[in-house]
C-alpha cells in the first residue's frame, strides 16, 4: 500500500492512468521513439551564486534598481515581484530561467531571517524547465512553464521518502517510461516530486487529478528529478539536489517557488 506522510489517504493512480492522465499536464511527454542517435543535452551550468548579504543590504540588484537592492528583496527579484510573496512566508526557491524562450534555468532556495534579510540557504542549482520557454497564461501542451508566485506544499514519488518535511506519497503510480524530447529516456523522473500549487488542489498527493481552473489551464506542473532534457512545463532539478530541496523545506516556513525568465522575475 503506499504511504502518505503526514496528509489524508491519497487517490491512487495506477501507472496507465497516470500516463493517460499526464498527456494534459506539464510532466510527461507522449511516448515516442527515441531517435536513430539521440543526443542527450548537457546540464546548464550553474550561475555564480549571489553573495549572501553581509550588512543592511544584499550585493545583488535587479534591472533599474538602485544600487544596492534592500535586504528585505530577494536577489534577483524586482519589487513587484517580491511582493507577491506572502508575508507568512519565509523559505523561497527562486527558478530563474536564462531567457523567455529558453528551458534552462538556475534555481537557489533562500530563507528569511528573523530580522528580514533573504539570506541564500541552498543551491545554485541548475535546472530544466519546459521546452519552449516561459508563459504569464499556461496552457495544456503549449510547452511553456508557467510564470508566477506558487505555493509548495506536497510531495510524493515513486521512491521512499528521503526525509522530506513535506508530506509525502509513496506511490507505485509515480512510474514513467519512454523518451523525452531530445529522446533521452524518462525513467525515474518521478521518483521524487513536489508539487507546484498551480491548478490543483492543496493538500492532496501530487497524482490527484482534479484541476480547479479546468483542463485546459494544464496541471501536474511539479519539480522533479532531471532527465537531461527540457520538461513539458515542469522544473526538473538532479536527483541529490531534488532529495537535499525536500529535506529543505519546511511546511511551518510556508515555501513557495517564484519561476520565470530572468527579465521578468527582476521587474
Amino acid at each position: 500500500m503506499p504511504v502518505r506522510k503526514g496528509a489524508p489517504t491519497p487517490l491512487h493512480l495506477g501507472t496507465g492512468a497516470l500516463c493517460a492522465a499526464l498527456l494534459l499536464t506539464g510532466c510527461a511527454r507522449t511516448p515516442e521513439p527515441a531517435p536513430a542517435s539521440p543526443t542527450r543535452a548537457p546540464r546548464p551550468p550553474a550561475a555564480s551564486a549571489p553573495a549572501s548579504p553581509s550588512g543592511p543590504a544584499s550585493s545583488s540588484a535587479a534591472p533599474g534598481d538602485a544600487w544596492p537592492v534592500p535586504a528585505s528583496r530577494i536577489p534577483g527579484l524586482g519589487p513587484a515581484t517580491q511582493a507577491r510573496i506572502p508575508d507568512g512566508t519565509s523559505q523561497a526557491l527562486v527558478v530563474t530561467g536564462a531567457s523567455a524562450d529558453g528551458n534552462t534555468a538556475t534555481t537557489v532556495l533562500y530563507a528569511r531571517n528573523p530580522a528580514g534579510r533573504w539570506d541564500r540557504a541552498a543551491g545554485p542549482w541548475a535546472a530544466h524547465n519546459a521546452l519552449k520557454g516561459w508563459t504569464h497564461d499556461h496552457h495544456a501542451g503549449d510547452l511553456r512553464s508557467p510564470i508566477g508566485v506558487f505555493r509548495l506544499g506536497d510531495a510524493g514519488g515513486r521512491l521512499p521518502d528521503p526525509g522530506a518535511r513535506l508530506p509525502y506519497d509513496q506511490d507505485p503510480g509515480f512510474a514513467i517510461s519512454g523518451t523525452g524530447f531530445l529522446g533521452e529516456p524518462l525513467e525515474g523522473s518521478f521518483d521524487h516530486v513536489i508539487a507546484i500549487d498551480y491548478n490543483r488542489v492543496p493538500g492532496r498527493t501530487p497524482l490527484d487529478k482534479e484541476r480547479p481552473l479546468g483542463q485546459g489551464k494544464g496541471g501536474g506542473v511539479w519539480i522533479h528529478v532531471d532527465h537531461g532534457g527540457p520538461t513539458q512545463a515542469c522544473v526538473s532539478l538532479d536527483r541529490e539536489d531534488l532529495r537535499e530541496l525536500l529535506r529543505a523545506l519546511d511546511p511551518a516556513r510556508e515555501p513557495v517557488v517564484v519561476m520565470g525568465p530572468g527579465a521578468e522575475l527582476a521587474r
